[in-house]
């Protein structure tokens, strides 16, 4: 069941005939800390709240009207011609006094559309994001690959943000990240930090991630990786002596165990297991769900290398075994999805029901509550 709207504040519209101008608009997601903003002719407005769209009170959006927010955002004339030849673009956007933003601007159905988030002003902490202890002692790790996972808009880049965040508090050291774009600006604490955003800083994530091993770099930060020669370069860069962190699109870190080895054709993929069992440090992969009372609570799938995981990233028949191994390894920090969603169910946190929608196994998922005795047997 859908939450009902909430009841937000009236725009305040600047345009010269009434209506809101884009400028307007993501200065409104940003007052009404809203994570993103849709434009798209036929809708009003719709903005991104608590995890939840909800469309705003303004009047429908012409095609005049959605293709001239674009061109408000369209400052560059790269990003105009990128337009006109792929008919999408992606880049960062800047406004004096309000922050920053991520925007794709693309064609659908004759006119321009756009989807902006919000990019925060500085990563939040792990007792703000609610990240177990365990990602704090990940985060201590000096060399070596973590990854964090999920779908998109799970929150990866914001627990990146919150790794990043602690070892610059705490860590005399040089964090080069590779990011498209942007999404969190980090200052220089104790550590230097280089931040380059793809397109504009350097041509890709592959090209970036080699040049970083001639900058000095202590941690390395992979916005994403999407293709084998980024994430050959990032077991190499771990395996020379660096901490690096990586976002990947998988769902469990048995399906990322996978995804990575599926990289590479059959016969590197031993190798590709040899590297992966030795420099991989941990992998988490979450899901945000809807929060009784507002907001969005995580739950974390967790897996920290050691011994039994290591012979099982080894071995392409016992790699199934990793899932059994972390819902036995609490003792390590690790847990599954099941646990997770189990916790912030008794917690109070979340509702059963979105609970339920978010495990990848309803059925294990209510025997387990039944052993922990919150459902009737």
């Amino acid at each position: 069941m859908a939450p009902p709207p909430q009841q937000l504040p009236p725009i305040q519209k600047t345009g010269a005939d009434g209506n809101a101008t884009v400028e307007d608009l993501l200065r409104y997601i940003v007052d009404a800390k809203a994570s993103d903003l849709h434009v798209k002719t036929g809708s009003p407005p719709t903005i991104r709240i608590s995890g939840n769209l909800q469309p705003l009170d303004h009047p429908m959006m012409k095609p005049a009207d959605a293709n001239a927010m674009a061109a408000a955002l369209l400052t560059r004339d790269k990003e105009r011609n990128t337009l006109e030849e792929l008919g999408e673009v992606d880049f960062a956007y800047s406004m004096g006094g309000v922050g920053r933003f991520r925007v794709n601007v693309h064609r659908q159905r004759g006119s321009l559309g756009i989807a902006a988030r919000r990019i925060l002003p500085g990563a939040p902490g792990f007792r703000e994001l609610q990240l177990p202890p365990v990602v704090e002692q990940l985060a201590r790790e000096h060399r070596g690959l973590i990854l964090v996972t999920g779908p998109t808009s799970s929150g990866k880049t914001t627990t990146c943000g919150a790794i990043l965040k602690h070892i610059n508090e705490t860590r005399r050291c040089h964090i080069v990240t590779i990011e498209d774009p942007i999404e969190i600006l980090h200052q220089d604490l104790m550590s230097v930090v280089t931040q380059r955003e793809v397109g504009q800083d350097t041509m890709g994530f592959n090209a970036a991630l080699r040049a970083a091993m001639r900058q000095d770099p202590d941690v390395i930060f992979v916005g994403e990786i999407r293709d084998i020669e980024t994430i050959s370069a990032a077991l190499q860069a771990a395996e020379t002596g660096h901490l690096v962190l990586a976002t990947l699109h998988t769902t469990d870190v048995v399906e990322t165990i996978h995804r990575i080895v599926d990289f590479f054709p059959s016969h590197q993929q031993k190798q590709v297991r040899s590297a992966l069992g030795g420099s991989l440090v941990g992998v988490m992969t979450q899901r945000l769900l809807p929060k009784v009372g507002g907001g969005r609570a995580p739950a974390l799938e967790i897996m920290v290398n050691n011994g039994r995981v290591r012979d099982c990233i080894l071995d392409p028949d016992r790699t199934h075994d990793i899932h059994e191994i972390v819902a036995e390894s609490g003792f390590y920090g690790m847990q599954t999805f099941n646990q997770s969603l189990i916790g912030l169910f008794k917690s109070g946190q979340v509702t059963l029901e979105d609970a339920k929608s978010a495990t990848s196994n309803p059925h294990d998922f209510e025997l387990a509550l039944q052993r922990e005795g919150v459902l009737p047997v």
